[in-house]
């Protein structure tokens, strides 16, 4: 068994969009006993969200096999133990020369396809544990000097990154594409170059994902990718199923989800606890990833409205700007993808009298009764005739 090292949990506030570096803390945690055998211990009791989303019935049904989910983020460090096999490495288009993957990639990462190690015991599991993960680097960490000398705070090196990564994800066959980032090569405002990839994955049959931003409390701004048409905007709750006061609320958010105090698998071998619509982001990437599974021949449209029919703790009327159309729940989009999955219901047989009409012998009491009327009518009339006669 590979030990994870350092013996330590962190906890802290990951950035949901990759954005605002005034939001983000991150605080070392000992773990009391200091064994790396007792960090995979917590951060297995620690997944509260998976009671929450309903998973343990949810697997029953799909666990994500045979799909890919693309992660667009700082890449994803396929050596940690609990994303042995569930990696595979795309490109860097970053533009920065140096590192395949960081810490925030690797926790979305792990929240969608982590698959535990030591036989179960330790470490997180991810949303759909059966599916793969396409790694696509298309941003530094905050943290990276590179990005501070950026004044627009661009997340990347390039600033066609995003856009490029998306159309990767696509044409390498990501069956739903993760983002949880944000303010990219558009900033604020979007970018043409972006919108055009997004719509571009949609027509290839991919579900986009991404976060809603983490100034809910401050700025509430617009936030790119996740406010580009088509694609699924997700808000974070709390174990309360309470919207997260980060959580940014918009009229274009599609649904919330776990996204305070959750467990992720980190860059250097070990686990961080963080708060963020990044983490809800790749939550609903997980459940687009199990619909997809159970349900290949589902559109993008389908997936998404399944896992907007398929929420809890719905808000009066049915949506607003908080919760989206409600709280994500894997087993309820489940039972909605198997609803929409459904052929047609047959068109209704032709009426009796009109089309082709029900099968011939069905037609005999009529007709003979139509015979018998037309008998009696002749009789009554010749009577009728000879009565007038003898007069």
């Amino acid at each position: 068994m590979r030990k994870l090292v350092p013996p330590v949990l962190l906890t802290g506030l990951m950035a949901g969009a990759l954005m605002d570096p005034g939001t983000i803390a991150a605080l070392a945690k000992p773990v009391p006993s200091g064994s790396a055998d007792d960090v995979g211990e917590a951060a297995r009791a620690g997944q509260w969200q998976l009671g929450a989303l309903r998973l343990p019935e949810a697997w029953r049904s799909s666990r994500g096999e045979g799909v890919v989910v693309a992660v667009l983020d700082t890449g994803v460090n396929p050596r940690h133990p609990d994303l042995e096999g569930a990696i595979i490495q795309g490109p860097d288009l970053t533009g920065a020369g140096r590192g395949p993957w960081g810490p925030h990639g690797t926790a979305m990462a792990s929240l969608i396809a982590g698959r535990r190690h030591d036989g179960g015991r330790r470490g997180v599991i991810g949303v759909a544990p059966a599916a793969q993960v396409l790694s696509v680097r298309v941003t530094l960490e905050n943290g990276d000097p590179r990005r501070a000398k950026n004044p627009s705070m661009n997340p990347s090196v390039r600033s066609d990154a995003l856009a490029e990564g998306i159309r990767y994800a696509a044409d390498h066959g990501a069956g739903v594409i993760s983002m949880s980032l944000g303010g990219g090569s558009g900033a604020w405002e979007g970018s043409a170059a972006e919108e055009a990839a997004v719509r571009y994955a949609i027509g290839k049959g991919a579900v986009l994902v991404a976060s809603s931003g983490n100034d809910g409390d401050s700025g509430n701004r617009k936030n790119f990718p996740a406010a580009y048409p088509g694609v699924i905007a997700v808000g974070a709750v709390d174990r309360r199923m309470t919207v997260a006061p980060f959580s940014n609320r918009q009229d274009y958010l599609s649904v919330v989800a776990p996204g305070t105090e959750i467990v992720t698998a980190d860059g250097d071998d070990s686990y961080v606890v963080g708060d963020g619509t990044s983490s809800a982001a790749a939550t609903v990437a997980g459940i687009a990833a199990l619909v997809r599974s159970a349900h290949p021949g589902l559109s993008p449209h389908q997936v998404r409205m399944a896992i907007e029919l398929g929420t809890r703790r719905r808000p009066p009327g049915g949506y607003s700007p908080a919760y989206g159309h409600g709280v994500a729940n894997a087993l309820l989009a489940l039972r909605e993808a198997d609803r929409l999955a459904r052929p047609a219901s047959a068109p209704p047989r032709p009426g009796r009298y009109f089309g082709a009409g029900p099968a011939p012998a069905s037609r005999m009491p009529v007709v003979a009764g139509l015979v018998l009327l037309m008998v009696a009518m002749s009789g009554w009339v010749v009577l009728r005739h000879r009565g007038r006669d003898s007069t």
